[in-house]
């Protein structure tokens, strides 16, 4: 199991200096390497290290290894895209193998030794009780990346390799995931996790940085940084408590998680909402979703299944009935057929459950009439309903 631990690393100011030289002789390095690799269109490592590698120590003054991780790290930019020259800032995070770095584990992973332009230096890391508890666990610490972040403290986030601690679940049945906008998460048992508040607050946000942008001034260009800062974390703190409690929930029914591709599901949602929606859900983070959901997942042996969203919100989970004149409003589900109604982002999130079922080999055990929270049914006036 992959995992990420991040530290506060705590520098001196001339260490801070030779931290600072290091990360923009490296970027500039990977900068240039990526300008060749575009032009010559070469993409594979092993040829553009044969064609970078001592132009760029000559060029940037970089270590040996450095200049190895420098054409990796252009390598790996390009291999999902080929047709975007990729560019790097120059405060982007300089990456550190086995050889740059040395994590010093007496004393429970207080020190670090760093490889720089100008020598190795020694800093003390600030490390609690939960980074310590997985350093400690991992089967093996590889790659570290290190960089400056807004309020100017140096980071290193180590790349983990933990065992498995338990193993995976013979699911019994499938937990349904909606994802949406106004509802963050919905699902088949009829749990909603609201967006209003993260909503609400993005909202002001918005204005706040109107406000701002139009001034213009330095110091405006400090709190627009603040508030981007402060919208991030609030986004990565719901994205935690809301796969974690879907994990729980999972683990404690003995159940899979379905869920939508997360590929490409901004575009798919961005056709379907207004513009103010549009706003709100370009800032949203459904890939961290993802990450986090996995990585919970994996620990407590939750199976996750990526499930087809196609028609989700207007296929009836009762009878199968599939329209577009289901879905009488954006948040309503109303089966023209049969007459079941409820909640649209409920009804997706039980289709999904069952499309689930049919990945895992399991019988559709949803029963004749699902229950979702604010669902009803009723026979259609065709049959004797009223």
């Amino acid at each position: 199991m992959q995992r990420t631990v991040t530290c506060t690393l705590r520098v001196s100011e001339a260490d801070a200096a030779k931290l600072a030289e290091t990360q923009a002789a490296f970027n500039a390095a990977c900068d240039y390497g990526s300008a060749v690799a575009f032009q010559e269109r070469i993409f594979n490592q092993v040829r553009l290290h044969h064609a970078v590698y001592y132009d760029v120590r000559e060029r940037f003054g970089l270590l040996a290894q450095f200049a190895v991780r420098a054409v990796a790290v252009v390598a790996d930019a390009y291999k999902l895209d080929k047709k975007t020259q990729r560019h790097f800032r120059p405060d982007a995070a300089i990456v550190y193998d086995e050889r740059l770095y040395r994590l010093e584990p007496k004393g429970g992973f207080q020190r670090v030794g760093l490889s720089t332009l100008d020598g190795r230096i020694v800093c003390d890391l600030a490390i609690g009780g939960h980074q310590r508890r997985l350093l400690s666990a991992a089967m093996k610490i590889g790659q570290a990346g290190v960089l400056r972040d807004t309020k100017g403290r140096w980071r290193i986030a180590f790349s983990l390799t933990l065992p498995d601690p338990t193993p995976p679940l013979s699911p019994t049945d499938v937990l349904g995931v909606d994802l949406g906008i106004v509802h963050i998460a919905a699902t088949s048992d009829g749990e909603v996790f609201s967006g209003a508040v993260l909503n609400g607050t993005r909202a002001r946000r918005r204005r706040q940085r109107r406000r701002l942008q139009q001034k213009g001034t330095q110091s405006a260009k400090r709190v627009l940084q603040r508030l981007a800062g402060r919208e991030r974390r609030m986004q990565r703190d719901l994205n935690h408590v809301i796969t974690k409690r879907l994990v729980q929930t999972a683990a404690a029914t003995n159940r899979a998680v379905a869920l939508e591709d997360l590929n490409g599901i901004t575009k798919r949602l961005l056709g379907k909402v207004s513009r103010s929606q549009r706003q709100r859900l370009g800032g949203w983070a459904f890939h961290q979703f993802g990450v986090f959901l996995g990585y919970k997942a994996q620990a407590a042996g939750v199976p996750v299944l990526s499930v087809d969203p196609a028609y989700s919100s207007q296929t009836c989970p009762v009878c199968g009935h599939v329209s577009r004149g289901n879905r009488p409003t954006r948040d309503r589900f109303c089966c023209q057929s049969c007459g079941f109604a409820g909640p649209a982002d409920g009804v997706a999130a039980l289709n999904l459950a069952a499309r689930g079922r049919v990945v895992v080999n399991l019988p559709d055990v949803g029963g004749s009439c699902p229950s979702v929270h604010g669902a009803t049914y009723k026979l259609p006036a065709s049959a004797g309903g009223r």
